[in-house]
């Protein structure tokens, strides 16, 4: 007997699911019985320009449970407006999915004000705006009496947390900001019936082949089209979509995903500690310290 659809009924806003991984985020979603809105800028990957058709593609590839929302989300109008399309299209929202992202790579040395400010810009406030907009929501009706059942899922990345590459500190401060808002955000939210998980994909998208050096040429997709392709972007989103589910139990977990593999990611860890009874001096933290926790 087949099961039922694991999100029937629920409206979920997903960003940046014009391609890529959004993408197969707003298809299975809408396959599993979701109504979504599927919102794009459109924009290239540095962030640069707008193509509200990217965005339509998608709803007209879903067809009727599905709208376009084409504001950008890292301004709090923008952000704004995507909550309120999903309120005036669907009668509420249910689950927000994080997604938006772009890239403008450069080592430290190199990096411009505009590469920082817009990567940050798009990366970390693109999560928060919706974030807080649609808290105002969930918060309104669970103080009306509505046991609202809310889900978020952030989207961080290796780079910055477990994986940190060179040339990405704009992007690699940003995505360890999710992974840490995402945690903070769990622990607020519950009293308003939403939970907040994050996922740290691995998948061919158009950054991701972007990327520059041998991060980037692993990406390319496999010569065999009959092999498994672990990079291919479409096995991400079942686990997003079990974390949009009603019944889902899980919060305050951020899960590195890649192909056929999950695993829950457990963050910064206290090490062994270094202790004195009496004053520090540098002398004797470097004594204890000493090259071991140097790190090549």
């Amino acid at each position: 007997m087949a099961r039922p659809p694991a999100l029937e009924g629920r409206v979920c806003a997903i960003t940046g699911a014009g391609r890529g991984i959004g993408r197969e985020h707003a298809l299975l979603f809408a396959s599993e019985g979701a109504q979504v809105v599927v919102n794009d800028l459109g924009g290239e990957p540095d962030g640069s320009g707008a193509d509200v058709s990217a965005a339509q593609a998608v709803v007209d590839e879903i067809g009727g449970h599905a709208v376009a929302h084409t504001e950008d989300v890292s301004t709090w109008d923008g952000a704004r407006s995507l909550v309120e399309t999903a309120v005036e299209r669907f009668g509420r929202l249910d689950v927000l999915v994080n997604n938006a992202g772009i890239l403008r790579d450069a080592f430290i040395g190199s990096m411009e004000e505009a590469q920082w400010d817009a990567v940050v810009r798009v990366h970390l406030k693109g999560h928060f705006a919706p974030l807080r907009h649609a808290t105002d929501h969930w918060k309104a009706r669970s103080k009306a009496g509505e046991d609202v059942k809310g889900a978020v899922i952030n989207t961080a990345s290796g780079s910055g947390t477990y994986l940190p590459n060179p040339g990405q500190a704009n992007y690699g401060a940003a995505k360890a900001a999710i992974a840490a808002l995402t945690l903070v955000a769990a622990m607020e939210l519950g009293r308003y019936g939403v939970r907040v998980n994050g996922i740290a994909p691995v998948a061919r998208t158009r950054l991701t082949l972007a990327t520059p050096g041998p991060i980037g040429e692993m990406f390319k997709a496999p010569v065999d089209p009959d092999a498994f392709d672990p990079y291919d972007p479409r096995h991400v989103s079942p686990l997003v979509a079990w974390l949009a589910s009603q019944d889902c139990p899980t919060t305050g977990q951020v899960f590195a995903v890649q192909g056929g593999s999950i695993q829950p990611m457990t963050g910064w860890q206290l090490g062994e500690s270094i202790t004195t009874d009496s004053d520090w001096t540098i002398d004797n933290i470097a004594a204890q310290l000493g090259g071991a926790h140097v790190r090549s």
